[in-house]
């Protein structure tokens, strides 16, 4: 199911309201778990069973710190919060690598199966062994196991470290878990941001105000600029070599989808979340404006470079060990990030590429000649930098990155069939909505801020984007948001 079908937003949603705000509080963690579980299992009901047996271990894990802690509940019966006062016995670090073990080996098993099969029989093909060494097996990929898996692991990590309290009841660790709005695509919401809202949060007119605005820009975004933009893409990438304006206008075009796409799925997430009385975090503040890499990281997918930060760059030693480890440190989050997207080394490239600049921007310093530069020119260089990076995105193979990137560069054969191409993307509709997204990129408030006063024209705004959103949809095939397959 997703938020841009009329099953979730003529039936699924209103159903889901009407019956939360009918509820008494103590029940509605449950219901949100179960409609949550009904929301992920529509389209494959095998995704639920595997998603419910990983909360189960998670779950128990958390209930074994509890009790090996040996603390008293606090006031009120709250379990506590286990302190940095209270010694990590063998038993409870072997609790939290079990809760690590469980999330990556089902990550691992789904998504990297296959990708360590190709490896491996290319290799051997390599050396001559003249057959596969592994058996391919045809795994069907979780929609938004990427997404769960990093949340399932804030669990017993936050637990573990004494940032947060432990949960009891098994509905509201479900709950949390299968939070339908943030499920599939994001944000990564940690449970150490969370905990405190399963168990208090406040139901206000103002806060629903903002959560149907989200909802409906979020909606905006995906239909009117997202799938147009997607058309461009798709039409430029499948064409084979391409004159260098088109390949620019196509690569420009993917940018623009996949910023749209992603950003208007968080402020869809964040809307739902606020019309049940959670607060998540931001996800995206206006990326295409930064002018670095290092501000793009500051400003796109929020959720996730924070995760990786906490969870992972820190832990490995931060930038606290030297200026040699912490670039090692910053290239191996960046690659693992690459590959937390894709089983493919289009998608360890592409990390690459942006560890590679992050290092080389931190051994610039604050100083150097670039930072002088003009801010307008720096984010020029900034937003070419991504879109060059983009290319290893979106591309199927090595090879369909580098016939792009030859069509970028004008060193591609073009033959007079692609100039066919080129006049399907340029029709008056699809450029207009090119248009409207540079002047949404890089002149118009994010959501983010635009939401944060809902005032009477702007609440218009919004119902009428809901209701012009609907109308263009009917006209659309089938198009999911792009991080569903991620």
């Amino acid at each position: 199911m997703v938020f841009t079908s009329h099953v979730f937003l003529f039936y699924f949603l209103p159903l889901v309201l009407a019956i939360y705000y009918l509820l008494p509080f103590r029940a509605r963690t449950a219901l949100i778990a179960a409609f949550s579980y009904v929301f992920y299992g529509w389209a494959n009901p095998i995704w639920a069973v595997i998603m419910f047996f990983g909360s189960s271990v998670d779950y128990f894990c958390g209930i074994g710190l509890l009790k090996l802690s040996r603390l008293p509940d606090e006031p009120g019966g709250l379990p506590p919060v286990i302190g940095r006062e209270v010694p990590r016995t063998r038993a409870m670090k072997a609790l939290l690598v079990v809760s690590i073990v469980t999330n990556l080996g089902l990550l691992a098993v789904f998504k990297y199966t296959g990708f360590v099969e190709e490896n491996v029989n290319g290799l051997a093909r390599a050396l001559g062994f003249g057959r596969d060494l592994l058996p391919i097996f045809h795994i069907v990929l979780p929609v938004g196991i990427s997404f769960y898996t990093f949340k399932a692991m804030s669990y017993a990590i936050d637990v573990y470290r004494g940032d947060a309290r432990p949960m009891r009841r098994f509905t509201d660790y479900l709950c949390f878990e299968a939070f339908f709005p943030d499920l599939v695509a994001g944000p990564i919401i940690r449970y150490a941001a969370l905990e405190e809202q399963m168990r208090v949060r406040a139901h206000t007119l103002d806060k629903f105000a903002r959560g149907v605005a989200f909802f409906a820009f979020g909606m905006a975004k995906k239909i009117w600029i997202a799938n147009p933009m997607g058309h461009i893409a798709d039409t430029a990438f499948g064409a084979g070599a391409l004159h260098a304006r088109d390949a620019w206008f196509g690569l420009v075009g993917y940018a623009f989808q996949i910023y749209f796409d992603f950003s208007g799925y968080s402020d869809m997430a964040c809307g739902l979340a606020l019309m049940l009385g959670f607060v998540l975090v931001q996800n995206f503040d206006s990326p295409y404006q930064a002018d670095s890499i290092t501000d793009f990281w500051r400003r796109w997918h929020i959720s996730l470079s924070t995760w990786l930060r906490d969870y992972l760059y820190i832990p490995l030693g931060g930038n606290r060990l030297g200026r040699r480890r912490t670039y090692v440190n910053l290239m191996t989050v960046m690659l693992l990030g690459g590959l937390w997207h894709g089983a493919s080394w289009n998608f360890v490239l592409w990390g690459a590429i942006h560890g590679a600049m992050l290092s080389f921007e931190r051994a610039q310093g604050k100083n150097s000649v670039y930072r002088r530069l003009p801010r307008p020119l720096r984010v020029a260089i900034t937003f070419f930098v991504v879109c060059l990076s983009w290319v290893f995105f979106r591309a199927k193979t090595m090879a369909e990155a580098s016939g792009m990137l030859k069509s970028l560069f004008g060193l591609a054969a073009v033959s007079p069939a692609s100039d066919v191409p080129a006049g399907a993307i340029y029709t008056r509709f699809h450029v207009a909505m090119f248009l409207l997204a540079a002047v949404v990129v890089w002149q118009a408030p994010n959501t983010w801020t635009f939401t944060s006063r809902i005032t009477v024209p702007r609440a218009v705004a919004a119902l009428a984007l809901v209701a012009l959103s609907i109308l263009m949809m009917w006209t659309q095939s089938a198009n999911p948001f792009l991080y569903f397959q991620f």
